[in-house]
């Protein structure tokens, strides 16, 4: 149904989340409260299923994982030989992810970030950033092969978005593929995160330096959906080239 001045409804909802704001201390709430309810324990039935197109037969590839938390996918594309970098705020997060899945690591400080920590498998092939992702540049974390982003665009505050997008592109290889997840559900009934982010604003952000298509929206309404009174939740997946 269409609001003022002609303005879907949904549109309007989205422009509400614009001033929404989180805080560092936020996140780092959920976390200690165990509220991170967005983690998913047995992996991302989207990744598993479009890896293909994020590897593009490739071998040895450095894959990045923004706001991370304890992704266990993170694992599995380590097994496969890949090298993993990830970054998460929650210190927490990071940890649990080591000791869940029972890897050793070291940890270090991050010359040039004051307070930020890099832990690192003791094997090397996984190192994650304790710290705001704005605090990464290619000159720290190198550029990347392949992006996995579920549970990053969709947390950061939706004024910072653009900064957002232009460190992600900042990171990616020429030939690298970026896998974007999204989610589609009515703003007017929740107010984020996870926040709501149209295929308009996908375009807006990246599509001046990426090719972008969008690859399947799947439904994964639960009853956590229904507690936020939302009738449905749709993820949207993505596939990013950027443009040489």
């Amino acid at each position: 149904m269409d609001g003022a001045a002609g303005v879907p409804a949904e549109l309007q909802g989205g422009r509400a989340q614009a001033d929404r704001v989180l805080t560092a201390q936020d996140w780092l709430h959920k976390w200690e409260t165990g509220a991170a309810a967005f983690h998913k324990e047995h992996g991302h039935p989207l990744l598993k299923k479009y890896l293909d197109m994020l590897l593009s037969g490739r071998s040895g590839l450095r894959i990045f994982f923004p706001l991370c938390g304890k992704a266990v996918d993170m694992k599995r594309l380590a097994d496969l030989g890949h090298s993993i970098v990830g970054v998460d705020i929650s210190e927490q997060a990071l940890k649990e992810f080591f000791a869940d899945q029972g890897l050793p690591y070291c940890e270090e400080p991050v010359p040039g970030i004051a307070g930020a920590k890099k832990l690192q498998s003791t094997s090397g092939n996984i190192c994650l950033y304790c710290c705001s992702i704005y605090d990464l540049s290619s000159a720290i974390v190198g550029k990347f092969d392949g992006v996995w982003d579920r549970g990053a665009l969709v947390a950061v505050n939706p004024c910072d978005r653009p900064r957002y997008a232009s460190l992600m592109i900042s990171l990616m290889e020429k030939n690298s593929s970026y896998l974007l997840v999204t989610v589609l559900y009515d703003p007017n009934k929740h107010e984020g995160p996870p926040f709501y982010v149209p295929e308009s604003e996908v375009k807006s952000l990246f599509g001046n330096h990426c090719e972008i298509k969008l690859l399947e929206k799947v439904s994964d309404f639960s009853e956590r959906h229904r507690r936020w009174g939302l009738d449905y939740f749709l993820e949207v997946l993505y596939i990013l080239k950027l443009v040489a």
